[in-house]
């Protein structure tokens, strides 16, 4: 995934996208251990997006750069 597109995700699908990146590299270094594992690039691969992914939260919480936060309103009434 390119910085730009997870740049124009809202902050709740980059942490959505974070956790699930992270399952997947506990998945491979599983599949590693148990010699099940062929293409061992996906493992640093799999490294990197979670660290781009950290970087756009860290950069949020830092305010230089603002995400989209999904707004959910209840109970709003058409007038």
């Amino acid at each position: 995934m390119k910085l730009q597109e997870i740049r124009e995700k809202t902050l709740e699908e980059v942490k959505n996208d974070l956790l699930a990146a992270q399952e997947n590299l506990r998945t491979l270094r599983f599949q590693l251990v148990t010699s099940q594992l062929e293409n061992t690039s996906l493992i640093g691969t799999a490294k990197k997006e979670i660290a781009r992914l950290k970087t756009i939260v860290k950069e949020h919480e830092l305010g230089k750069r603002v995400l989209t936060v999904s707004e959910v309103t209840v109970g709003e009434e058409d007038e």
